[in-house]
């Protein structure tokens, strides 16, 4: 299978791309699309075959799930459970934007994204075209568009040199405008942790937080922005 290439410079352009990724999703078959971090590799959340398939494309196993995208705030309730009270303003401040929040999921949840241990990270991302992919299909599982070990393709070019063989829709949405992956908070415990610095500064989650009285937690050499082709996906000490 080789994937097939849509633009979306123009508003006929971009209908035809997302009908075409949006069959695909339903068919079971994965996906590249753009977000305002990096480029990702999709497919249906709730269709564990897919899921597979994605993984399988990275070069990555059931020990690295994928994030889950989604395209309204109101999903995060439908997906996590014990959600702590501070998760409201980090949402109300960087949703959509490049934070991903992982969280305890829900229970009656009928999918499998790989060794999670209950738990799910999620990010509503700021791309237009995204979000109108997602409120076509759903929850989406995404990962960085690249092979394992490499960097996330910023642009539909790079993503198809990597996985053009394993995807069946490259959405093309130019060159991504951010470049950085998303900065990845842990929300399963009393505090929010850090798990990974992308786009996101310590200091501008602090600021949200600061009404509700706390700070993120941040450990020895977490201070760094994380490598582009790093996972964004639920961590399997959750």
């Amino acid at each position: 299978m080789s994937a097939e290439r849509f633009p979306t410079e123009t508003d006929e352009e971009r209908e035809a791309a997302l009908d075409a990724a949006s069959r695909a999703v339903r068919l079971g078959r994965l996906v590249v699309l753009p977000t305002d971090t990096v480029y990702g590799v999709g497919a249906d959340a709730f269709d564990p075959d897919a899921v597979a398939r994605l993984l399988a494309a990275k070069g990555r196993g059931r020990e690295m799930p994928p994030p889950v995208l989604v395209g309204t705030k109101g999903t995060l309730e439908a997906l996590a459970t014990r959600v702590p009270s501070y998760v409201a303003p980090l949402v109300e401040a960087f949703w959509p934007g490049a934070l991903t929040l992982v969280c305890h999921q829900q229970p009656s949840l009928q999918w499998d994204l790989g060794e999670t241990r209950g738990t799910v990270a999620i990010r509503m991302p700021d791309h237009a075209v995204a979000r109108e992919l997602l409120d076509r299909t759903g929850p989406l599982a995404v990962s960085s568009a690249n092979l394992s070990g490499l960097p996330a393709a910023l642009d539909a070019a790079g993503a198809i040199e990597m996985l053009g063989e394993s995807v069946a829709v490259v959405v093309d949405g130019g060159t991504s405008p951010g470049g950085v992956p998303s900065t990845i908070v842990d929300a399963t415990g009393e505090r929010p942790r850090l798990l990974r610095l992308g786009a996101i500064a310590v200091a501008d989650l602090d600021a949200a937080l600061a009404e509700h009285g706390t700070t993120v937690q941040v450990e020895p050499d977490d201070d760094q922005p994380g490598e582009q082709g790093e996972p964004e996906a639920a961590p399997t000490d959750a």
